[in-house]
C-alpha cells in the first residue's frame, strides 16, 4: 500500500473552510469578482457575471418551477456560458445536479432520467426533440430551453440564433407547451437569502458504466469534490497562477474531469476557463486560440492533441506562455506526449481518475514527470494493487488498483448492491483496473477494466452495443471489443452470428445510429458463423479480442 501525504491545510489551501458547493462559488465571488471567469463564441462573462446572472436562475428555481431542494435537475448542455451559469444556480437552489451528455439518444436519455428521477431540465434547443418523445416517461416537469447564443450581446445573439436555425439548419422541430425560455428565466428579480437545506449531502449525480454493467448514478457528495478540489489544485498550483490564468476547455463540462477542473478548482482560483462548444470543429478551435492575448493552460486529451498537432495551422497559435498541459480520459501514448510538446512548448502532465473518485486519483508532478505512468496519488489519497482475493501484491507487481480517499463516491444511486460490490467496508474503491506501483508511489496502468472500450476518451461498454444490436430482429447474437484506432484512440469493431442472410451491414449500421449515441456506433462490422464461449455459454470478449490482435499483428 502507499499513502500520500495529507492535503495541506494553509490559510488558502482548507477544504474544512467550506461545507457546500456552493461555498466555493460564493468565495470566488467575493474574492474575483472583476475578474473573467468564462469566455465562450468570443463573449467574457466576470465572475460578477456569473453571480448576478446565477441569481436570477435561482430566484427563478426557488419561485417560478415547481422544483424543491434535493430535488434533481438535468443540465443537457454543450460547453456554452449556460453550463457554468445552470450549475451555480441549481447550488443556490438546494438542487442535486444530473450531468447529461448532449449527444444522448431518447434511449439513452430516458435511461438517465428515469433512474435519477430528475424533476427539471435545462436543455439547449437542439436536442429538444428528443426530449419531447421521452418526457412522458419520466417526472420532468420543469423545462428551461435555451438557445446556442442566448448569453452573448446583441445583436450577435439574435443574428447567431438565427443562422443556427435557419441557415444551418441544427435546430429539429419540437414541441413541449409548458417550456420556459431561458431569456424568461433571466427577467426574474435576483433572490437573496439562505442557500435551502437539500436534505442531502449529496452535489451531483454522474453517471457511468461504474466497473461494469449499466450505466449508474455515482453520488459525488459536497465534501467528495471540495476535497477533490483542493486536492487537484495543490498539484497544479506550481504551474497555474491564481486569479491569472487563461485555461482552454475543450472536453465537455458534463464530465467529470472537465467539471472538476473549469466548474470548481479554476472557479476557486479566479482563472478564466475558455468554453470550447464543439472541438471536433478543428478550424473553429485554432481560430479560437489565434485571437487570444495569450494561452496558459489546457485540458485535453490524446485523440484531441494529435489533432490539433497534425492541423495545418497549429504553428500560427502562440502558445509561449503555457505552462500546463492536463491529459484524462484516456490513456496518452508517448508519441502523442511528445509531439505536442515539440509543437507546443509544453509537456503533457497526465493523470489518472474515474467518476467514483470525483475524479482524481493521480497526477504527474510538475518536477518530476515519469513518461508511462499516470503520477503518484494525490494527497491524502492511499492506493494499492491487489490481488484476486484482495491482498496487497507489493510494489512493481501487478494487480487490480483500490483507491481510498476523501474524493471516494458515497455509492452508487439507489444501488446498494453496486455499491457493496465496488467499495469495501474500510473504504476501498475497487477500480477495475490493473495497474503497477513503485515505491514511489507512481501508478503504471498495465490493463484497464476487462471489456471497457474508450473512443476518443469515452467510456462504451460492449454489453450497451450488443444489447442493441441484439434486438434487432436479424441478429442472433453479437460480440463488440475495442480495436486500435489513430483517430479516436480505440474504434469498436463488431461480430454478428446473423439469425438469416439477409441481413446487411448497412440496416445494422442505420440499427445502431438510431439507438446510440455517435462514438458509440461500430466502425467495422463483420459477420461470422459463431462465436467463441465458455463451458457455461458465455462470450469469451478476450478471445475475440487476442485473435484480432494476432491477425492484425
Amino acid at each position: 500500500m502507499f499513502a500520500a501525504p495529507p492535503l495541506s491545510k494553509s490559510e488558502d489551501l482548507n477544504p474544512d473552510q467550506f461545507q457546500k458547493i456552493v461555498d466555493v462559488f460564493e468565495h470566488a465571488f467575493l474574492h474575483h469578482a472583476d475578474k473573467p471567469a468564462f469566455n465562450c463564441l468570443g463573449h467574457t462573462l466576470t465572475y460578477r457575471d456569473i453571480d448576478n446572472y446565477s441569481a436570477k436562475m435561482a430566484a427563478w428555481f426557488k419561485t417560478e418551477s415547481g422544483l424543491k431542494p434535493g430535488d434533481r435537475v438535468a443540465i443537457q448542455l454543450p460547453n456554452l456560458l449556460q453550463f457554468p451559469v445552470t450549475v451555480v444556480a441549481a447550488a443556490r437552489a438546494g438542487l442535486v445536479i444530473v450531468n447529461t451528455n448532449p449527444l444522448y439518444t431518447t434511449r439513452e436519455m430516458q435511461h438517465q432520467f428515469k433512474d435519477s428521477e430528475v424533476k427539471g431540465i435545462v436543455i439547449l434547443e437542439n436536442f429538444c426533440d428528443r426530449l419531447e418523445k421521452v418526457l412522458p416517461e419520466t417526472d420532468i416537469r420543469c423545462v428551461v430551453v435555451t438557445q446556442l447564443a442566448d448569453m452573448l450581446p446583441q445583436p450577435k445573439r439574435l443574428l447567431m440564433n438565427l443562422a443556427v436555425r435557419y441557415i444551418k439548419k441544427m435546430v429539429p422541430a419540437w414541441k413541449i407547451p409548458h417550456a420556459v425560455n431561458w431569456s424568461t428565466v433571466m427577467n426574474t428579480p435576483a433572490g437573496g437569502g439562505e442557500v435551502p437545506d437539500s436534505g442531502t449531502d449529496v452535489a451531483i449525480l454522474l453517471y457511468t458504466g461504474g466497473t461494469t454493467g449499466l450505466a449508474k448514478g455515482a453520488m459525488l457528495t459536497h465534501s467528495n469534490l471540495i476535497n477533490n478540489m483542493m486536492q487537484l489544485r495543490e498539484v497544479c498550483k506550481p504551474l497555474i497562477r491564481d486569479g491569472a490564468d487563461v485555461i482552454i476547455a475543450p472536453l465537455p463540462l458534463y464530465h467529470t474531469y472537465a467539471f472538476m477542473f473549469h466548474c470548481l478548482a479554476a472557479v476557486y482560483a479566479g482563472n478564466l476557463s475558455v468554453l470550447i462548444p464543439n472541438p471536433r470543429d478543428l478550424d473553429g478551435l485554432i481560430k479560437t486560440l489565434k485571437a487570444l492575448p495569450a494561452i496558459n493552460g489546457f485540458v485535453g486529451i490524446n485523440t484531441l492533441f494529435l489533432a490539433m498537432c497534425r492541423h495545418k495551422d497549429i504553428g500560427t497559435v502562440n502558445f509561449s506562455n503555457m505552462r500546463f498541459t492536463g491529459a484524462g480520459g484516456m490513456a496518452l501514448t508517448i508519441s502523442v506526449a511528445e509531439e505536442w510538446q515539440r509543437v507546443t512548448g509544453c509537456q503533457v502532465f497526465e493523470g489518472y481518475g474515474l467518476t467514483e473518485c470525483s475524479p482524481v486519483v493521480s497526477v504527474n508532478p510538475h518536477n518530476k514527470v515519469k513518461i508511462g505512468t499516470v503520477g503518484p496519488p494525490v494527497p491524502s489519497t492511499e492506493i494499492k494493487a491487489v490481488d484476486e482475493e484482495g491482498n496487497d501484491v507489493g510494489f512493481a507487481e501487478k494487480g487490480e488498483l483500490w483507491v481510498r480517499g476523501p474524493q471516494v463516491m458515497k455509492g452508487y444511486w439507489r444501488n446498494a448492491q453496486a455499491t457493496d460490490e465496488s467499495i469495501t467496508a474500510d473504504g476501498w474503491f475497487k477500480t477495475g483496473d490493473y495497474a503497477q506501483i513503485d515505491e514511489e508511489g507512481y501508478i503504471k496502468i498495465v490493463d484497464r477494466k476487462k471489456d471497457l472500450i474508450i473512443v476518443s476518451g469515452f467510456n462504451v461498454f460492449p454489453s450497451e452495443v450488443e444489447e442493441v444490436v441484439n434486438s434487432h430482429p436479424g441478429v442472433a447474437e453479437s460480440a463488440a471489443i475495442g480495436v486500435p484506432s489513430e483517430k479516436t484512440g480505440e474504434a469498436i469493431k463488431l461480430f454478428i452470428v446473423r439469425r438469416d442472410h439477409v441481413l446487411t451491414l448497412e440496416q445494422v449500421t442505420a440499427h445502431c445510429r438510431e439507438n446510440l449515441t455517435a462514438y458509440k456506433v461500430p466502425k467495422e462490422i463483420v459477420f461470422v458463423e459463431d462465436l467463441p464461449k465458455s463451458n457455461v455459454g458465455k462470450i469469451l470478449r478476450r478471445e475475440i479480442r487476442e485473435q484480432e490482435m494476432k491477425q492484425r499483428a
